[in-house]
């Protein structure tokens, strides 16, 4: 990681988001995301980023390719042309045609799903998709599909793990968040992969592991070869999974684990993990947001993970940057009685 570029990116401030829509929420209220110099939230409805309308798929990529870039998951991205190393997430697009069935000319009904799993046969992701709640299937132009991209900025915060989105962080702190950074890559984050039940080792020997490196061990291996697939058990609520099923394995937890689709979920807020990327801690499934909480303190104001020792901890019990503990309007120390909060106490 390149501490002086980014040394060089946030001493121009934050940067700003092109393009975004109308909130989400404050419809008709904000027409477009005005970011805060450091907060994470809009100056003019005061929402989040993730309840604005989204940036391009282009934007999202990139994202996603800045997270899985150098870890065991980097097969899942490829370098842009030019791009100085630079890589791109190769999201899974899964176009489905079905005739219409009419006495007219035959005509076709085409559903284009924004992400589907890789590396399945058509008829085995369709499974998969069936199983999941109709609103949460990221087809195109669906309020599934706006879920699917709000949820990559909750769930995978841009700023827990690029230092140039991250603002006014000292030498030390980089070096910190440089440390954080390469240690989850290496010991937590994974990406789910669908399989049925029974075919975990299937599923080892395609997930694209660079060569020579070891393959994760299965536990238990000659019992597993033994069950029966109809004795295999979710790990999330503890049912049985049919044996005709798509389940969802996690490497990092061994292939003796599996969950049926809707149990892949944070083991925290209980969201389903967005494009199956999770974080292993501790035996339990985690999204990134969680998982970096767990790891470091994240400041409620600018939303960043708190990489210096030197914070504050406010009346609510949680820890801020100490620049950061102020009132939205007025900036004053939340310590203090906010002259904004008297007024607005005040009868009219």
């Amino acid at each position: 990681m390149d501490l002086s570029a980014g040394i060089h990116q946030m001493s121009v401030g934050q940067p700003t988001v092109v393009g975004a829509m109308m909130c989400l929420t404050c419809k008709g209220v904000c027409t477009g995301f005005q970011p805060h110099s450091w907060r994470k939230a809009c100056t003019v409805c005061h929402c989040s980023q993730e309840e604005h309308a989204p940036n391009s798929d282009l934007e999202d990529d990139r994202k996603m390719g800045r997270l899985l870039a150098d870890s065991r998951y980097s097969h899942l991205t490829t370098k842009v042309k030019g791009g100085d190393g630079f890589r791109v997430y190769k999201r899974n697009r899964m176009i489905i045609t079905n005739p219409v069935v009419s006495r007219k000319d035959p005509t076709f009904h085409t559903i284009t799903y924004d992400w589907a799993p890789p590396g399945l046969t058509q008829k085995l992701a369709m499974q998969y998709m069936e199983m999941l709640p109709e609103d949460r299937r990221p087809v195109a132009g669906t309020e599934g599909a706006s879920h699917r991209r709000r949820q990559l900025v909750r769930q995978l915060p841009l700023h827990d793990h690029d230092p140039q989105q991250c603002h006014a962080q000292s030498e030390a702190e980089l070096q910190a968040m440089a440390t954080y950074v390469k240690s989850f890559k290496e010991q937590a984050l994974g990406v789910g992969e669908v399989a049925l039940p029974g075919d975990g080792e299937k599923a080892q020997e395609k997930n694209g592991k660079a060569p020579g490196e070891p393959a994760q061990p299965i536990t238990n291996g000659t019992a597993e070869k033994k069950k029966k697939k109809s004795e295999y058990r979710c790990s999330g609520c503890g049912e049985l999974a049919a044996e005709d099923s798509p389940v969802v394995y996690a490497e990092r937890a061994g292939y003796q684990e599996l969950w049926h689709p809707t149990c892949f979920v944070c083991a925290e807020c209980g969201e389903a993990l967005v494009d199956l990327v999770y974080f292993w801690k501790n035996g339990s499934l985690l999204c990134g947001r969680h998982y970096a909480q767990s790891v470091r303190p994240r400041c409620p104001g600018c939303d960043e993970l708190i990489f210096s020792e030197l914070y504050e901890n406010g009346a609510d019990g949680q820890p801020w940057h100490k620049e950061h503990h102020c009132c939205w309007e007025c900036g004053q120390n939340l310590n203090t009685p906010c002259p904004c909060a008297i007024r607005k106490l005040r009868p009219v």
